[in-house]
């Protein structure tokens, strides 16, 4: 299983990206998905999370701002982020807890991140 996060860049403060995450590979299914982030020197942090129903959860600092969702059918993750601050500045990394088969249990893969700069 192979997750494709890209949609990174620079942005100007108040700008706004999306973000977009695709599974591939020996997926029977998938069950939540989310998006974290990294700065130096810094522990991976949640920002949004959203379960194969659709229910979602929010770091308190994007919440307002950020939204994130999913295609089922496409097994791919999103998340729109809107009025962004310097402080959102970091290498953003999508997973997936996924079943490769019917009677697998449940793994957690990475993506391999994309970098979002809000800058001036």
């Amino acid at each position: 299983v192979q997750l494709q996060a890209y949609g990174g860049g620079l942005v100007q403060p108040g700008g706004s990206l999306r973000l977009s995450c695709a599974a591939s590979g020996s997926i029977f299914s998938i069950n939540a998905m989310g998006w974290y982030r990294q700065v130096p020197g810094k522990q991976r942090d949640l920002v949004a999370r959203i379960t194969s129903g659709g229910s979602t959860n929010y770091a308190d600092s994007v919440k307002g701002r950020f939204t994130i969702s999913r295609d089922n059918a496409k097994n791919t993750l999103y998340l729109r982020m809107n009025s962004l601050k310097p402080e959102d500045t970091a290498v953003y990394y999508c997973n997936a807890d996924v079943r490769t088969s019917a009677s697998s249990p449940v793994y957690r893969f990475w993506g391999q991140g994309t970098l979002v700069t809000v800058s001036s």
